[in-house]
């Protein structure tokens, strides 16, 4: 594997990378989770892009938010791993490399992030702690979840 990063926000994305970036978006938040929702939310045009490539294929990207963007504190969303590349740990690359972005791109340490509740271990790994109850987004169980 050979893993590049880049950092862009939604005007300096290349048609294709936008493209390749909804393409695996779909391939697990709509098609593999079986969930009908809209990804497309006017969002993007506020967000950094963190978006890993293998040899030119996207294979991992996250949404990184400025506070009041998304919520009061930078959030970091739309975490997502290329099915094919989660036996390689890349998850827990990505959220690294999500949170350096956010203190050093966007200058934040608070974080706030509205997570699948099935990855609470995972997300308590990176140091982020539960603060909500559990409620339903695109009727999937989630939590909000903050690191200081």
């Amino acid at each position: 594997m050979n893993l590049e990063w880049k950092i862009k926000r939604f005007e300096a994305l290349t048609a294709t990378e936008l493209y390749n970036l909804l393409q695996l978006r779909s391939e697990v938040f709509v098609v593999e989770q079986n969930c009908v929702y809209q990804d497309i939310d006017h969002k993007d045009q506020k967000a950094l892009h963190l978006i890993g490539e293998d040899e030119g294929i996207t294979v991992a990207y996250a949404r990184l938010f400025k506070p009041k963007d998304y919520f009061e504190e930078a959030s970091i969303g739309r975490v997502v791993v290329k099915p094919t590349y989660r036996d390689k740990k890349l998850g827990h690359i990505l959220m690294r490399e999500a949170i350096y972005y956010v203190k050093h791109q966007i200058g934040e340490t608070k974080i706030t992030i509205s997570a699948q509740l099935y990855l609470k271990n995972f997300y308590e790994s990176h140091g982020f702690i539960q603060t909500s109850e559990m409620y339903l987004e695109d009727d999937i169980p989630h939590i909000e979840m903050k690191k200081s």
